[in-house]
C-alpha cells in the first residue's frame, strides 16, 4: 500500500488545516499519503455528526489514513470497530504527539509518552481489532526528555507497521530546533519504517534526508499557504504565479463544496497564509476579513493574486 522504497511525501495531520479540501489540493501537487485531522475517539464513539464528516476522503486519496486520539482502551476499541465499517479507510494512526493542553489533560496525545505501557496496550488494541491494512503511531521524541528509541521500540513491539516522529519533545511545543539526529537514533533501533517530521521545508529537505535516513518525510506547517511544496520537493523547481492563483481559486471552490457558505469565513485563514510575503498583504487581509459573499471573495482573490 505504501511503497517506502520510494521515500514518499506525507501530509501531516493538522487540526483546522488538513481537512478534505486541503488534502484534495496537496494530492494534486504530489503528496503520496494523506492523513485526516486528529479525531477524538470519544467523539467518534458517541457519533458526533461533525466527527463522522471528518472521516470523508477525496477520490484521489489512496492510501488514506485516519488518525485517532484517546487513552481509554475500551473507547479506542469501539472507535476502531466504527472505522472498520468504512471501506475507504486504509489505515489507523494513533496520535501520541499532540502537545496541546486540552488533549494532555485527557491523558491523550503526547501524554501517552509518559506511560509507554499504556501506549503499547492502545496500539495492541488497535492492531487486534482493526481490519485496516496498516496501524501506525505518530509521536514526539519524548514528553520532557528525549527517548525516541524506547518509544519506537514500544510501538514496534505492540505491532505498529510504521511510525512518524516529530523531531521535538512535547515540552518544546513548536519552538526550538528540531533534532533530526534523534530520529536517526530511533531509525537504527527498529526494523519498521520511520517517517521524519518537524520543520521540514524546501531549504532543509536534503539535510533532513541525510540526517535521519528516514523512509518517508512528513510535511506539516510548511505546506500551509504553500501546498505546492510537495511538487517543489519532488521536482526541485517552483511553480508559476499563474498556477498558484489557479490553485488558490480551486482550493476555495473545494471549500465551498465541502462547507457551503461557512467556507467564506473558514478560507480567510488560508488566504492569510497564501498572501504572506506578498506586497499589500496587510490590506488584502483586512479586506477579506470583512467579506461574507463568495462572489466578492473570488473577485478579491483574482485581483490580488
Amino acid at each position: 500500500m505504501i511503497d517506502f522504497s520510494q521515500k514518499p511525501l506525507v501530509l501531516a495531520p493538522m487540526a483546522g488545516f488538513s481537512d478534505l479540501p486541503f488534502r484534495d489540493v496537496v494530492k494534486k501537487f504530489g503528496a503520496d499519503l494523506t492523513i485526516s485531522e486528529m479525531i477524538s475517539s470519544n467523539a467518534l464513539v458517541f457519533e458526533s455528526k461533525k466527527t463522522l464528516k471528518m472521516l470523508q476522503k477525496n477520490e484521489s486519496e489512496a492510501p488514506y489514513i485516519v488518525q485517532i486520539a484517546g487513552s481509554n482502551e475500551e473507547i479506542i476499541k469501539k472507535a476502531v470497530l466504527i472505522l472498520n465499517e468504512f471501506d475507504f479507510i486504509d489505515g489507523i494512526d494513533l496520535n501520541c504527539g499532540c502537545p496541546v493542553s486540552k488533549v494532555i489533560k485527557q491523558n491523550a496525545g503526547s501524554a501517552l509518552l509518559n506511560d509507554l505501557d499504556l501506549l503499547k496496550r492502545l496500539v495492541d488494541t488497535i492492531k487486534k481489532h482493526s481490519k485496516k491494512r496498516t496501524v501506525s503511531v505518530k509521536f514526539r521524541l519524548g514528553f520532557k526528555d528525549k527517548y525516541p528509541k524506547l518509544i519506537a521500540r514500544a510501538c514496534e513491539e505492540a505491532g505498529a507497521d510504521f511510525v512518524s516522529i516529530h523531531a521535538r519533545t512535547a515540552k518544546q511545543l513548536y519552538s526550538g530546533k528540531a533534532d533530526y539526529e534523534a530520529i536517526l537514533e530511533a531509525k537504527e533501533a527498529v526494523k519498521i519504517p520511520i517517517i521524519a517530521n518537524g520543520d521540514i521545508n524546501k531549504d532543509n529537505f536534503k539535510e533532513v534526508q541525510k540526517s535521519t535516513k528516514a523512509d518517508a518525510f512528513m510535511i506539516g506547517r510548511a505546506s500551509v499557504g504553500k501546498p505546492w511544496i510537495f511538487y517543489e520537493l519532488k521536482h526541485e523547481k517552483s511553480i508559476s504565479k499563474e498556477l498558484k492563483k489557479e490553485l488558490i481559486l480551486y482550493h476555495f471552490e473545494a471549500m465551498l463544496k465541502h462547507y457551503g457558505k461557512e467556507a467564506v469565513k473558514l478560507f480567510r485563514k488560508h488566504l492569510h497564509e497564501y498572501s504572506k510575503t506578498l506586497a499589500n498583504a496587510a490590506l488584502f487581509r483586512a479586506t477579506i476579513n470583512q467579506i461574507e459573499a463568495e462572489n466578492i471573495m473570488i473577485k478579491n482573490i483574482e485581483d490580488f493574486f
